[in-house]
């Protein structure tokens, strides 16, 4: 198959207040994933497999990590004559109006304020993705779909199950090609009675002069989201949208629950993710996982069914969790069903369920998270980044805390309740 002249923009600036504090220093497509990458790296490693490689990250809130994260490109091949990957924050224009905003207002507007970079490049077509997704995908199948049907829009759509369906954009295809996929007849964005299970992957492969057209027609609108108002728009137009049947893995990590779950996921004898083998890529310099010492597991541990990398120490019990390098484990402590990020040390005796605990965090000893006893955890506890929690402090499952909690508040606090808030 010969490669397509394709431009792909990444949509990777937004903060998602559902995951609340994992990104509350970072977008959500920068938040860590799987022990040692980021959520990005799926699209990105997808690009690369696809054979796609002039790509576009778009950019706004807290791009920091973002950029830090992506570097020259190298980690996904995107250094060469005739490849790349470019950053777009958002600008000030010379024409811009006192009264118009620098920011992104949407998805839609971030291409739209941007068209004089997809102009440069010709594209033979624009794909644009979202950089917080987990699946993985060769493009070319959808674009050469694409092609087969001369759309002026092809959009990617994974069934769901109707009683999760209301938070996605959810389309009626039709039987054209009933494997493949077929005519879009109808389209809804986060509908409250959902009338479809197919739901949009925010995959988006468009004629070059569609999307312009639509994008400056869009300007005119108080909305710029490619769901909310680009799709409706091209469908009232008459114009050709096709959707494109995906049928793999999809992880939607819109909530805790959510991205706690995609991760328990890489787990098991034969896990619906499969990181080695989908070739996720990553950038090993971010962070120094490079450099990071093997992983030491001392006498007295024990590890079931979790992965632990590089720059781990292990004394205590590890079970059905992830811990990314740098974690520290003590002797007598137990963490069952976490994602522990960067660089976290775990006391002697601590008792961890169901926990993401964000980078840098110090945890006393004898430290209990989640449920007491045997009980299993129900709600995911979330414990924001650089935080010392002192010895022996009892935090109840569902609990939130937010990043940099100083020592006189732990100390008034003594205990954080179950679904409670310390920030």
């Amino acid at each position: 198959m010969l490669k397509p002249s394709t431009l792909a923009m990444i949509l990777a600036g937004s903060r998602v207040d559902e995951l609340n504090v994992l990104t509350y220093y970072r977008p959500k497509s920068a938040v860590p994933f799987g022990g040692f990458a980021r959520v990005i790296d799926f699209p990105l490693s997808n690009l690369l497999h696809s054979g796609i490689e002039q790509v576009a990250i778009l950019s706004q809130y807290r791009s920091y990590s973002l950029i830090n994260h992506i570097g020259t490109g190298a980690a996904w091949d995107m250094i060469g004559r005739n490849r790349g990957v470019s950053i777009l924050p958002p600008f000030k224009d010379n024409n811009d109006c006192s009264d118009q905003t620098d920011w992104y207002r949407g998805s839609a507007d971030a291409v739209y304020k941007n068209l004089d970079f997809v102009k440069y490049h010709k594209p033979e077509e624009i794909l644009i993705l979202s950089g917080d997704h987990i699946y993985k995908m060769d493009y070319r199948d959808m674009i050469a779909y694409h092609h087969k049907k001369d759309a002026d829009l092809t959009i990617a759509f994974v069934q769901v199950e109707r009683e999760k369906a209301h938070r996605f954009g959810l389309a009626v295809i039709d039987s054209e090609d009933s494997e493949t996929g077929g005519r879009v007849t109808a389209y809804w964005e986060k509908p409250e009675k959902p009338e479809a299970d197919w739901a949009s992957l925010t995959v988006l492969v468009f004629k070059p002069e569609i999307l312009y057209r639509a994008l400056e027609e869009n300007q005119q609108t108080g909305s710029f989201e490619f769901g909310r108002d680009i799709i409706p728009q091209l469908l009232a137009a008459g114009k050709k949208v096709y959707g494109y049947k995906y049928r793999g893995y999809w992880g939607y990590t819109g909530t805790v629950s959510e991205y706690w779950q995609a991760n328990m996921d890489l787990l098991g004898e034969n896990p619906p993710i499969d990181m080695e083998a989908w070739g996720l890529r990553t950038n090993m310099e971010h962070r120094g996982i490079r450099d990071a010492q093997p992983a030491l597991i001392l006498d007295g541990a024990e590890i079931e069914n979790s992965l632990i990398y590089n720059g781990c120490v292990v004394e205590g019990k590890v079970k059905n969790s992830i811990l990314f390098p740098g974690v520290e484990v003590g002797p007598g402590a137990v963490v069952e069903n976490s994602v522990l990020f960067f660089n976290n040390h775990i006391g002697a005796d601590c008792s961890l369920n169901k926990v993401i605990a964000d980078v840098n965090s110090v945890f006393g000893k004898a430290v209990r998270i989640g449920p007491a006893g045997e009980n299993e955890a129900e709600q995911v506890t979330v414990i924001g980044w650089n935080n010392h929690v002192p010895a022996r402090t009892v935090i109840g499952e569902g609990a939130t805390v937010y990043p940099n909690i100083s020592v006189e508040q732990w100390l008034e606090a003594k205990s954080v309740g179950a679904g409670e808030v310390l920030k």
